[in-house]
């Protein structure tokens, strides 16, 4: 195509672009002939505003989505790998089945948004806001979610073995079911969460609140409870066992509650 071919091609894509009937990122896309799954790998939308467009199955793997308005926006099967995200507004969002594997969230605001069964194994969620989120099924492991508010979040049956929850808030969070073996939950707010069944371990809850928790059936055999606030934990079954800061007064109290403690030197209630 000579320069003149090219010229013209330019101008009646412009055209069309500036007579089409809508704001719809996703349509405009398709005016333009880009093709949403191929085109957007790497691409440069810092600080965009792409809310509310349907982006469903879209490529942008390495994207640069920095501060991007993507709030109420379809995400959902979209693969955002070593994407930048961080500090984007994604309230809201449907992000349900999406590869987030190693994106950049740190300061996202995911508040109400739609995680289930997303990938985000080592993922940067530093500090970001997952409150009332619902990551069902979700894939955390090793993710960082270190000073991140998940309270009030499901993460029911979510894998999150090897993460890190230190000094992050999960109060009245669902976990019923999940995977949290050897992940770190230092100085993490539980209160009122819902453990039960839950696989907590070796896990780090060295200063812990988890007052009210429900610990039913959880397995937390070789979890560092140094400091670990246990009032008014449900602890009926749960099973405990080789956990390090627990006295043998600690350990009468849980078992008359109901817990279960699996290592040989247990005292008898």
């Amino acid at each position: 195509m000579n320069n003149e071919s090219f010229r013209r091609e330019v101008q009646k894509l412009i055209q069309q672009i500036m007579e089409a009937n809508t704001n719809d990122f996703s349509e405009l896309l398709k005016i333009a002939g880009l093709n949403l799954t191929e085109d957007f790998v790497g691409v440069d939308l810092s600080g965009e505003d792409l809310s509310s467009d349907n982006l469903s199955g879209t490529n942008m793997s390495g994207a640069n989505l920095n501060e991007a308005d993507l709030s109420s926006t379809n995400l959902s099967g979209a693969i955002l790998t070593e994407a930048d995200l961080s500090s984007a507004n994604l309230t809201e969002a449907d992000l349900s089945m999406a590869n987030l594997n190693k994106a950049d969230l740190s300061l996202a605001d995911l508040s109400e948004a739609s995680l289930i069964s997303a990938n985000l194994s080592g993922a940067d969620l530093v500090s970001a806001d997952l409150i009332a989120a619902d990551l069902s099924g979700a894939d955390l492991k090793k993710a960082n979610l270190s000073l991140a508010d998940l309270s009030n979040s499901s993460l029911i049956s979510a894998n999150l073995s090897g993460a890190n929850l230190s000094g992050a808030n999960l109060s009245g969070a669902n976990l019923s079911g999940a995977n949290l073996i050897s992940a770190n939950l230092q100085n993490a707010n539980l209160l009122n969460v819902n453990l039960s069944r839950a696989n907590l371990r070796r896990t780090n809850l060295v200063r812990a609140n988890l007052i009210s928790a429900s610990l039913t059936k959880a397995y937390l055999s070789g979890a560092n409870l140094k400091n670990t606030n246990l009032s008014l934990a449900t602890v009926e079954k749960a099973l405990f066992g080789y956990n390090l800061g627990l006295s043998k007064e600690m350990k009468l109290d849980l078992i008359r509650r109901g817990a279960i403690f699996e290592d040989s030197t247990s005292p008898k209630p």
